[in-house]
């Protein structure tokens, strides 16, 4: 062997013996040419009885896998290519390991002098681990699952519960407070079924605020033919908490349209409208009714107001109330330079 290839091959058993990962090197008939000391550590082998060895002969045999042995021969030939390849390593008394192996040729052009490094990674923990993550997480979609039907089943108590007493007590001024109530718990619940139903934290907004509305307009609308709801909404999507937000304000927007705008008309329609542009978005809430009442007779600010403006802070939104000629129409809106965009964005 003319003296450069002498030295490559000493230079290549040194880094096999040095390595930190465990690497064997194999002739081309899958004899232990050198082992690294991190191999012989790792699999409990004497390093001293090594060389020479037959790759099944290692061990207690527990190298000996035909399966292995056939790719490592196709290796050397040329004719396959070992990638990735796991393999249970099984010993008597000892816990099954699982194993990656990666192969690769190493030749000097010589047919007759092709070596094959093997390189053994150890992945029985990072595995474990993974399952164990699983376990966790399909326990926790269980028990997700669980707190989300017993949390509807209470809604529906809640709500049935306030519409008897609504029926139940003699001031008018009482009876709507707890009408209102239920409307609010109402909404909440149609809120909870959408989250049950959305996946990855995140909620498509049409479906989401199409039921919101359906919801309402069952429990406040005796009259579907005087009076509708239609929502106008792109294909946003966004995170569930900034769904709940966006929700609640077309819950309180909506019932105080449903109260107040349309005292003596013969018909109206109540529009829920929400588009986006990037981190931008606007959602609007409008009426055809009779209009903002003006000096003595505009409204005080109650809860609703009170609900919408905290919510739309809490956005970091602005609030515009127009007069829509005819009827009134309320606008939220986000701009990107208010700060915070990432967390409001839609999703992607």
């Amino acid at each position: 062997m003319p003296k450069p290839a002498i030295a490559e091959a000493a230079s290549t058993l040194a880094v096999v013996a040095l390595s930190n990962e465990p690497l064997l090197f194999l002739s081309a008939g899958l004899k232990i040419i050198a082992a690294s000391t991190s191999f012989c550590r790792a699999f409990d082998i004497d390093p001293l009885t090594i060389a020479g060895k037959h790759l099944g002969a290692l061990g207690g045999g527990e190298w000996a896998m035909p399966r292995l042995a056939s790719l490592l021969n196709a290796t050397a030939s040329g004719s396959a290519l070992v990638e990735a390849y796991e393999i249970d390593l099984k010993r008597p008394n000892q816990k099954t390991r699982q194993l990656v192996v990666n192969a690769q040729i190493l030749a000097d052009g010589q047919i007759d002098n092709i070596r094959l490094l093997l390189a053994i990674t150890d992945v029985t923990e990072a595995r474990a681990e993974a399952r164990h993550k699983d376990d966790l997480v399909r326990e926790k979609a269980i028990l997700l699952q669980e707190v989300q039907h017993r949390v509807a089943n209470s809604l529906q108590i809640i709500a049935s519960v306030l519409m008897q007493s609504a029926r139940r007590v003699q001031s008018d001024e009482a009876r709507g407070h707890l009408h209102n109530a239920h409307h609010r718990v109402m909404s909440i619940a149609a809120v909870q079924k959408q989250l049950a139903a959305s996946e990855g934290g995140t909620v498509a907004l049409r479906a989401y605020l199409q039921q919101l509305c359906d919801s309402l307009g069952a429990s406040m609308i005796a009259d579907k033919d005087r009076l509708c709801i239609t929502v106008a909404v792109d294909d946003s999507v966004v995170e569930a908490d900034v769904s709940v937000s966006l929700g609640l304000i077309v819950t309180e927007l909506v019932i105080n349209a449903l109260k107040h705008a349309f005292p003596d008309q013969p018909s109206g329609t109540i529009t829920i409208d929400y588009h986006s542009d990037g981190s931008d978005w606007t959602l609007s809430v409008r009426d055809d009714g009779i209009g903002l009442p003006t000096g003595r007779d505009a409204p005080k600010a109650g809860l609703g107001t009170g609900i919408v403006e905290a919510l739309a802070k809490n956005l970091l939104a602005e609030i515009e109330v127009s007069d829509a000629a005819p009827g009134t129409s309320v606008t939220i809106r986000h701009r990107a330079d208010t700060g915070r965009d990432a967390d409001l964005a839609p999703a992607a």
